[in-house]
């Protein structure tokens, strides 16, 4: 393997009830918290005001930040940062997805810093040398392993652009995880989640070294749990043991454990980033029309690696098949994996109408240096028109 140094200061309590017994130990120190959550969703199933009567009941000054959208923007990181120093908010409970858990983490580096948050943290990887407004966070999704790592990904809408670095002091101090929260989650809003955990998995998996190492195991038998589970949990929602394995394994997808030692190929993720920035479409959507087009144009860059994926994964026989057909089967099995869970397969079913977009995502894009071959715009734009 290759050298790596580890970090993760996020504490994880995990299990039903985790909320009711912990989260007052853990804002024993604070007076002012701000909970930070989405668009309503945790109103309607209970969840907030479970939260808000422990809140109340301890005496916490509670200042709301709510409204946060499926991909939050830069707009509204700088609201909340502004109402954080205005109120002098001690710490940020981000309770819902990926999304808001993102934006918490965000808010707190913005409300801190100094100067131009945007052009210091997210135009380019910064120092931060000061400590961000610690962060707690209450999952109820499982799907982008927010919960344990220092990034937030956040669209500048004015420049199109949809960004993020892990930064480890962004951290959440603690993660309350309680598979129940996600007992709400719809079925399409589960499957995206669960194939965007996938999607992390992969991205790690197919790049080097390819030797064999222990990161790529453990990421194989993540890989082969995702899948398990969120069958699983399609057929019967409130499976707890299906729907904790699925929140525990977007938590191990990233917080960086399956990094270590590898390059990290995220094409496919910076890809949608740049669609997400200029339609807004859903993150494990895109990923999961993104994927099987841009691994078919790099498989044969990564053939042992492609058809590993495809015995060790898919289970998928090796017998009286080339390396090269024994690779694409395990791409055929993907691609009926994203039909059979009812994922879109095409852009126009995230609702991209205007071909001529396109072209301009394209040429957005960044590169990912960890890919078994480098992304030109002109590929990554045959790719996005073979989506449409």
């Amino acid at each position: 393997m290759n050298n790596f140094i580890y970090e993760n200061r996020t504490k994880v309590y995990f299990g039903q009830g985790c909320v009711k017994e912990f989260l007052t130990c853990l804002l024993r120190d604070y007076d002012t918290v701000m909970m930070a959550y989405g668009q309503g969703s945790v109103k309607r199933n209970g969840i907030y005001d479970e939260i808000l009567n422990i809140l109340m009941k301890e005496g916490k000054n509670v200042v709301e930040f709510s409204g946060i959208m499926p991909n939050p923007t830069y707009e509204k990181v700088l609201e909340g940062a502004a109402l954080a120093r205005d109120r002098q908010v001690q710490v940020i409970l981000g309770i819902g997805g990926g999304s808001v858990m993102d934006c918490a983490k965000a808010v707190s580096l913005a409300a801190r810093c100094s100067g131009n948050a945007w052009e210091n943290y997210w135009a380019r990887r910064g120092i931060i040398d000061f400590e961000p407004i610690p962060v707690g966070v209450i999952p109820t999704t499982a799907g982008t392993g927010s919960e344990c790592n220092g990034a937030d990904v956040i669209t500048n809408g004015e420049l199109k652009i949809k960004t993020g670095y892990d930064y480890p002091r962004c951290n959440p101090r603690f993660a309350l995880m309680d598979p129940a929260y996600t007992f709400s989650v719809p079925g399409e809003q589960l499957a995206a989640g669960a194939f965007d955990s996938l999607s992390h998995v992969m991205e790690t998996y197919f790049s080097e070294p390819d030797e064999q190492n222990v990161s790529d195991e453990i990421a194989e038998a993540l890989m082969r749990s995702i899948i398990r589970n969120v069958r699983l949990a399609v057929k019967d929602p409130e499976d707890y043991t299906a729907r904790s394995n699925l929140l525990w394994d977007s938590t191990l997808s990233e917080n960086r454990l399956i990094k270590l030692g590898k390059k990290c190929d995220f094409s496919c993720h910076l890809m949608e980033h740049q669609l997400g920035a200029y339609t807004d479409c859903g993150h494990g959507q895109g990923m999961a029309v993104l994927h099987p087009a841009y691994y078919r144009h790099i498989f044969r860059d990564g053939l042992d690696k492609f058809g590993r994926f495809a015995a060790n994964v898919w289970m998928i026989p090796r017998e009286k098949k080339s390396r090269e057909e024994l690779a694409a089967a395990g791409l055929d099995a993907l691609e009926a994996f994203i039909r059979e869970l009812g994922l879109p397969t095409s852009l126009r079913q995230l609702g991209v109408r205007d071909k001529k977009q396109l072209p301009v995502i394209a040429g957005s894009c960044h590169f990912s240096p960890g890919g078994y071959r480098k992304m030109m715009p002109e590929e990554i734009l045959e790719i996005l028109q073979e989506c449409f």
